[in-house]
Formats: structure tokens, C-alpha cells, sequence
């Protein structure tokens, strides 16, 4: 049984006291006389290496970017049939995105990492014709970072509209948006022409003012738009007045407590 722990105020703790402290670098170390060789020897047998270590228990293979599809139809000869992570870094500041293919032998346990990289105006070819997880992955790493997929049956944004502009998680992407992200509701719902109805919103996530009965609301000190804010907690009844079609309008007061089974 796990030690008990009080969770009381826990989001409020610090939890790292250095806030320029940086995490150790893991430990990397030889291939040879391990469990991994044979593996490596068919990599390095079938593309040209640049570099191999074990690193957190993962064998870990550099390849060149062309040789992707080798590396892991090889990698699936090799009975790892487990697809479980696609992780694509930003360094477009130094000109390359960093691509790492992370792959799972569940019979002998072994783990896989395959290393690449991409140049930011360069194509890397989709992976889905081995690994049908890579579908989606390789979405989100489109949609995301803008990396350039080709070959993949359906490369389309996942998670942003269709019409968005950029991609949200690169470095360059400003934190709080562009124009384009601050205005896309308005202009897609109402028009460019209501930005100067609607105003600009806040988008500092850092400010919050729990005075303001506008954007931001107190449970139990809820007041109507632009009235003075309360102090006095009371408890607020929900339901409009006219209630809901078929649905009785309930008054907390009205509410019973049942102690037990009849």
C-alpha cells in the first residue's frame, strides 16, 4: 500500500526551488556486449549509421533522413511490431526539425529509438506504410510543427481548423498568437467588420482580475453584466424563470436529504 500523502494545497508548492536548474544529461553508453549488438549489426548492414548508444534502456540509431522507410521496415523484421511514440523537436533556429521514431519489442523487451533529421525545407516520407499508428503522429507533426509529409494517405490538420495560419508549437509562433489567432472566431463567425464591436480580448494568461463580473466569474458572487461585484457568497439559482421544456424547475431550498433505503 502507497504511503499517504497530504495533497492539501499541492498545485500551490514549489516544487523546483532553482528555476535556472537544468536536469543532468542521461547517461549514454556502448552498444557492444549487450543485448543490442546483433540489432545494430543488422542496421549497419542494410544503411550507414552516424551514430549509436543506449540511452534510458533504448537503443538509439542516428540514420540519414532518405532511409527512414529501410530503418523501419528493418526495424519491423526485427519483431519490433509495437509503434508507440512519433517526437518531432523545433530547431528551425539551427535549420532542422529532429524526428524520433520510438518502437517497442514486447517479446523480448527491448526498446528502439530511431533518430533523424529534416531540413525545414525539405520532405520526409511517411511512415504509415509500416506503422499504421504513424497516421495520425504524422498529422499532428504536420499540423503542429509544419513538417513536410509526403506519401501519407491523408495529410490534413488535426487538431488546428483547416485554415489556420502557421503551426502553433514551432518556437517562432508567438505565445499569445498572432492577429490571425487573436481575431479567428470574430472574423469566421461575424466578420472583420465586428472586431471593433466585439474589442480586443485579453490574452495575458498571467492576468486575472476576480473583480471583473465580465470575464471572469466568482461561484456564489455571480452579479449581472457590468453590476457591482459582491462580496457576500449566496447560492445562486441556475434555471431561468420561464424553466425548461418537460423539465421541473428544482429550488435548492425544496431539496431533501435521504438518509437511508426505504
Amino acid at each position: 500500500m502507497r504511503e499517504y500523502k497530504d495533497k492539501i494545497n499541492a498545485q500551490k508548492q514549489d516544487y523546483y526551488k532553482d528555476r535556472f536548474y537544468h536536469a543532468p544529461e542521461t547517461k549514454k553508453s556502448e552498444v557492444s556486449s549487450t543485448n543490442f549488438q546483433k540489432i545494430l549489426n543488422e542496421f549497419k548492414a542494410l544503411m550507414q549509421i552516424n551514430e549509436a548508444f543506449i540511452e534510458n534502456d533504448f537503443l538509439v540509431i542516428k540514420i540519414n533522413k532518405d532511409d527512414n522507410l529501410k530503418a523501419l521496415n528493418l526495424a519491423k523484421d526485427l519483431n519490433f511490431l509495437s509503434f508507440t511514440e512519433l517526437v518531432v523537436s523545433d530547431y528551425i533556429k539551427d535549420g532542422y526539425y529532429l524526428i524520433q521514431y520510438l518502437l517497442l519489442n514486447l517479446e523480448e523487451k527491448l526498446r528502439l529509438q530511431i533518430q533523424t533529421t529534416c531540413n525545414i525545407n525539405e520532405c520526409l516520407n511517411s511512415g504509415v506504410s509500416v506503422y499504421k499508428g504513424l497516421n495520425w503522429s504524422e498529422r499532428e507533426a504536420y499540423d503542429m510543427l509544419g513538417i513536410k509529409i509526403i506519401n501519407h494517405p491523408n495529410l490534413k490538420r488535426l487538431l488546428m481548423p483547416d485554415d489556420w495560419f502557421e503551426h502553433p508549437l514551432k518556437k517562432s509562433y508567438p505565445l499569445q498568437g498572432d492577429e490571425h489567432a487573436q481575431w479567428y472566431e470574430i472574423d469566421r463567425i461575424f466578420g472583420k467588420e465586428y472586431r471593433s464591436v466585439v474589442k480586443e480580448e485579453n490574452r495575458d494568461p498571467a492576468f486575472v482580475d476576480d473583480k471583473d463580473t465580465t470575464k471572469f466569474g466568482r461561484i456564489y458572487h455571480e452579479v449581472a453584466n457590468g453590476a457591482q461585484p459582491i462580496e457576500i457568497a449566496y447560492k445562486q439559482e441556475y434555471q431561468e424563470e420561464e424553466g425548461v421544456m418537460f423539465v421541473k424547475k428544482i429550488k435548492r431550498n425544496d431539496s431533501k436529504f435521504i438518509e437511508g433505503r426505504r
